[in-house]
């Protein structure tokens, strides 16, 4: 169990494992160190999420978990872990002390501190030196065991106890564990996968996001002959100029579904609640999209997802002809939104981006 007395975690032994949902160890004084001008706390992770109030040089700090927020360089550091806090707000850890160290602080879910723990039904769970059964076992964890995770990697697909998963869990020291027999209580968390880039901010407004996205897709078309007009235009409006959670979490700008594999270039699949049409109504549903260590591998990936799936061939008969492609990526099934095309060219037309054809 975990107290809070003032401002100071406080963390006892369950099951002979140190355990609070702030940190695994005992005695970790978490204080503002700012550089003397305090420290904003935010309604979110990032610095274009509201401030909510302000915390002085020194003040001790109530922290209940951790989430992979904006890349913040500060007076401690520079890292994208930012601290929920007791009351809500978040506080970026670049600015954070830890005396005499920082413990690992789990994950958040959507109420509170997350506690990842060993179930298999039949004993301890292998731990291996990579995300499969192929790489050498270099321990084992017992059943109901609590685990610091660092992030997630995509694996080897594994039935287990809990689920059928993927998904492979990293521990410190690069050990790897099962995602299928581990329970995420009481809520599944948000957590990175290995690797992944921190989570972006919105562009501040279009030209920003235009200019962001204008490089890659120009990229795309040298290599895979999509119009960057297009491209830009489908990013425009899949990710909502960037503020989609899918984007600024995930690094993805269009939307690509998984269907049970992220593709050669994605890092992972993620669940994320979204839109349908049938071509008689449309209705929300969830669904698991494709997720990537950057903005890059996003683009990438879409000039290759139209360039390998043939029945878009027919679009890059009009590589020259930025409307065109676009109507015939849509007649192809590209979009169920019965406007998807009409959409595309007015975004277009609109912000001039067949300049970035030429």
């Amino acid at each position: 169990m975990v107290g809070v007395r003032s401002g100071v975690i406080v963390v006892v032994l369950v099951a002979g494992v140190s355990v609070a949902p702030a940190a695994q160890a005992a005695g970790a004084i978490p204080t503002v160190r700012s550089g003397g001008t305090g420290l904003n706390m935010r309604v979110g992770a990032s610095t274009a999420d509201a401030v909510a109030g302000r915390l002085g040089e020194g003040a001790r700090l109530a922290v209940t978990c951790q989430v992979y927020g904006e890349l913040i360089a500060g007076t401690q550091g520079r890292t994208p872990m930012w601290n929920r806090l007791s009351n809500g707000r978040y506080v970026a850890d670049a600015f954070v002390r830890w005396t005499p160290g920082r413990p690992w602080v789990h994950w958040c879910g959507p109420r509170g501190a997350v506690l990842p723990t060993v179930r298999t039904g039949v004993g301890p769970l292998n731990v291996r030196s990579g995300p499969g059964t192929r790489f050498g076992q270099v321990g084992r964890l017992a059943e109901g065991r609590v685990m610091a995770v660092e992030c997630q990697v995509w694996g080897e697909l594994v039935t287990g106890k809990v689920r059928r998963s993927a998904a492979w869990n990293r521990l410190p020291g690069n050990r790897y564990v099962a995602d299928a027999y581990t329970v995420w209580s009481p809520h599944l968390p948000t957590l990175p996968w290995c690797g992944q880039q921190a989570p972006s901010t919105p562009a501040a407004n279009a030209a920003q996001f235009i200019a962001r996205t204008s490089g890659p897709a120009r990229a795309g078309f040298r290599q895979y002959k999509v119009p960057a007009s297009v491209t830009i235009a489908q990013a425009i409006l899949e990710s909502g100029w960037g503020r989609s959670w899918l984007t600024r979490r995930d690094h993805s700008y269009f939307g690509i579904k998984c269907f049970g594999n992220p593709g050669g270039i994605a890092l992972g699949c993620r669940s994320y609640a979204t839109h349908e049409c049938d071509g008689k109504k449309c209705y929300p549903t969830t669904a698991q999209f494709r997720a990537y260590r950057n903005a890059n591998g996003s683009f990438a990936d879409h000039g290759r997802f139209l360039t390998v799936n043939p029945r878009y061939r027919n679009a890059f008969r009009y590589s020259n002809d930025p409307n065109r492609f676009a109507v015939e990526i849509h007649k192809a099934g590209y979009a169920t939104s019965p406007t998807y095309a009409q959409n595309l060219i007015k975004l277009m037309k609109a912000y001039d981006l067949y300049r970035f054809d030429r």
